[in-house]
């Protein structure tokens, strides 16, 4: 375990731009490139103790294994550098106690990136991404939504729906099933819409929910190897 250290700093220089400079931040976006995050990883031990209670209690949930593997993918495929990144510029909350009971959620800067939900003994999704990456003309209309795009990226129509957030180009997209989360995250237009939202807020500067991010949920986000 590594001692608890900040992520390096380069002088005036803000959020992920000070590891990876625009145009590799847009070829990863559009999947042109695969980024070489560290080896390792900086951690709290006080901060990874003061939540295994919560990740203990979601592992006795029917849903913990889909969210594991659900988790992981995203952190996977969605996360620039998730390890050189961790907790200074996303976290994961387990069971958080904000309204909405969610079972985990992403944050970046002040936003909430992607949540996932108990739907039974199954898993529900919340994606948010920019309005103008599903719309059908590129445009921030909330009349354009590209409702055939959506349906293509789940198993069936009735797994997805959508809302309007308060906010500048913030669409929320809601999932359903651990099938369709998953053909979700692999679908192309939707991936880049998700690494495009998610890089813009993690360029904002420093994660604001620091003190929530849960290391064991982070683990299995983590735990495949540096790329």
């Amino acid at each position: 375990m590594l001692p608890e250290v900040s992520a390096p700093r380069r002088p005036n220089t803000p959020g992920l731009r000070r590891f990876l400079d625009l145009q590799r931040q847009r070829d990863w976006m559009q999947g042109k490139t695969i980024l070489r995050d560290a080896d390792e990883r900086s951690e709290s031990l006080e901060l990874r103790l003061k939540y295994v209670a919560r990740f203990e209690k979601l592992l006795r949930r029917p849903q913990a294994q889909e969210v594991l593997e659900t988790l992981r993918r995203y952190g996977r495929d969605c996360i620039p550098i998730p390890r050189r990144t961790e907790r200074h510029y996303w976290s994961v909350s387990c069971l958080p106690s904000t309204p909405g009971k969610a079972l985990v959620r992403v944050n970046a800067s002040w936003m909430e990136l992607f949540s996932l939900y108990a739907d039974g003994e199954g898993i529900r999704a919340l994606f948010l991404v920019h309005l103008s990456d599903c719309t059908t003309d590129r445009s921030r209309d909330q009349g354009q939504v590209d409702d055939a795009f959506l349906e293509r990226c789940v198993k069936t129509p009735e797994d997805v729906g959508y809302f309007f957030p308060r906010g500048a180009d913030i669409f929320g997209i809601r999932v359903r099933g651990f099938s369709s989360i998953g053909k979700f995250l692999a679908t192309r237009r939707a991936l880049r819409a998700i690494r495009a939202f998610n890089l813009t807020h993690m360029n904002r500067g420093r994660n604001a929910y620091q003190a929530s991010h849960c290391y064991s949920l982070a683990d299995h986000i983590l735990s495949g190897p540096a790329r």
